[in-house]
């Protein structure tokens, strides 16, 4: 079999009929062709007067596969390399505990019970039903649940997302975890999309057929749990406690997230080594969908072929600092991702369908440790805190909005064609009073740099809310080569928490691991 690159195709192909595009690629007879697959779609919207797909073909042949190679660069021998679940063939005395639900230890959990290990989880949040009513009656009521909301329970902050699954890293575990997700109610086109996703409302079914199969294969999960110490003697760890119970304990897998400040707080104050590493923070932007289809398809926008525009812009500005823009949800909401009493934090959020009128996306200003003062590991979680705390005090518990026309062009503020979908309500504030200046000052300026790549990026409609604190761990619990933190036996730092992921699909294949 040949996996055949860089073909293009019209937006109205037939993929159910390949063969004619396939003979035509390769010059052979559709006669020599025994089958064609798809497996790999993108949109090429370079430019707007040629949108077309590009995609990767796996094709099956009657002929020799070398003289068809030879004649087309384009073409190669294709080899699929296959993830092996482990099977342990030694039971231990203690059975392994992972802490945290989201992908990293859902995945790791799984890996456990598939290898016989039956593995005990405990989240400090709920259960995936529970924890959206508690997140729905948020949204409506601005009443927060500190232990169950968008950052904590079952499926971690990426249940609350868009569920993009598109990841830079390069691992055989990845397809591995696309097909899981699959297997578990996915729709089968995430195999198949350069720029897969899930969505909120599919990912709360999947969440739980997975929780449900770790349970059938021995493991248990334990909603409502939060880790609160943990025994270090000699080197060694020998137990935690959970909810006030000391619970024996040799091998621990910390799958905490990265919002879990109080957690980091217990582990710092145990003598883990953790480091601070960059992050960064900012705003969510809004635009009509229909704008940004516009702006990304030019003529073919609305083409029934065509799912809503995303993007993806970064920028490396004068002053040295990089802005770019994260986590794109077309057709989504901005939602409140609060999950600390007296402060406001924002995220991105969208349903399968993607069928919502704004588009949104987080425009982000990178932070370095050296943007913070003391020398506390932690001094990045103070950093995000104080953010959060001040647009919580300046808006009086509702959610800090402008538009682009006021905060990158001092015009008047006031809602136009976009309206705000953040919950339960918004008010106008200055987010000078929010954020450092070099925060504000590298967002306007980043702003305007987008709108020469994405035409009306930065129309005075826009809206922005503040302010995304989030997007990844501010800290990083160091581990050695074999996964275990520097000079302690038996604890597993994982995920996005403990810095060594960015996303859902970067977490889940380091909980595999």
């Amino acid at each position: 079999m040949i996996l055949l690159n860089n073909v293009r195709l019209p937006l109205e192909t037939d993929f159910n009929n390949l063969k004619p595009a396939v003979s035509k690629q390769l010059k052979i007879s559709e006669n020599e062709i025994i089958s064609v697959s798809l497996y790999r779609k993108s949109v090429d919207a370079r430019h707007k007067s040629d949108v077309h797909f590009c995609c990767s073909l796996l094709v099956s042949l009657k002929c020799e596969e070398q003289k068809v190679l030879k004649k087309n660069k384009n073409a190669v021998i294709y080899s699929a390399k296959k993830y092996n679940w482990i099977k342990s063939a030694v039971k231990p005395k203690l059975r392994p505990v992972v802490i945290g639900f989201g992908p990293s230890g859902m995945f790791c959990a799984l890996a456990l019970a598939r290898a016989g290990l039956n593995p005990i989880v405990f989240e400090r949040g709920c259960d995936v039903d529970t924890r959206t009513a508690d997140v729905e009656n948020f949204f409506n009521t601005g009443k927060l649940n500190v232990n169950s909301n968008v950052q904590f329970g079952e499926g971690g902050a990426g249940t609350f997302s868009d569920g993009k699954l598109n990841t830079g890293i390069k691992d055989i575990r990845c397809r591995t975890v696309l097909e899981t997700f699959v297997n578990f109610g996915a729709d089968k086109k995430i195999l198949t999309d350069a720029k897969p996703h899930i969505g909120t409302d599919v990912l709360k079914i999947i969440v739980k057929n997975i929780r449900n199969e770790i349970i059938s294969l021995g493991g248990s999960i334990n909603f409502s749990s939060k880790l609160e110490d943990i025994c270090i003697k000699d080197g060694n760890l020998k137990s935690i406690t959970v909810n006030g119970n000391c619970i024996e304990c040799d091998r621990l897998v910390l799958a905490t997230g990265h919002s879990a400040r109080d957690t980091f707080k217990m582990l710092r104050d145990n003598g883990l080594l953790m480091i601070r590493k960059p992050f960064a923070v900012g705003v969510r932007a809004e635009h009509l969908q229909s704008d940004i289809n516009k702006a990304l398809y030019g003529d073919f926008s609305g083409h029934p072929s065509l799912l809503n525009a995303d993007y993806k812009m970064n920028v490396h500005l004068k002053s040295g600092r990089g802005v770019y823009t994260f986590c794109m949800c077309p057709g989504g909401e901005v939602i409140n991702a609060s999950s600390e009493e007296n402060g406001v934090a924002v995220n991105g959020m969208s349903n399968s369908k993607r069928n919502g009128t704004n588009a949104n996306s987080a425009i982000l200003v990178g932070v370095e440790p050296d943007d913070f003062d003391g020398d506390d590991v932690l001094a990045g979680c103070e950093f995000q805190r104080k953010i959060e705390q001040r647009a919580f005090e300046i808006s009086c518990g509702a959610v800090p909005i402008t538009t682009v026309g006021k905060f990158v062009f001092e015009r008047q503020e006031k809602i136009e064609k976009v309206k705000p979908t953040v919950k339960p309500k918004t008010v106008f504030c200055d987010f000078y009073d929010i954020f450092p200046q070099f925060v504000c000052d590298s967002l306007k300026e980043g702003i305007k740099e987008f709108d020469k790549k994405i035409s009306g990026f930065a129309d005075e409609s826009t809206i922005l809310t503040a302010p995304e604190t989030r997007s990844s761990s501010p800290v990083r619990v160091v581990r050695n080569e074999e996964y275990m933190t520097v000079g302690i036996n038996g604890i597993y730092p994982s995920g996005e928490g403990a810095g060594y992921a960015g996303g859902i699909m970067s977490a889940a294949v380091d909980g595999m691991r």
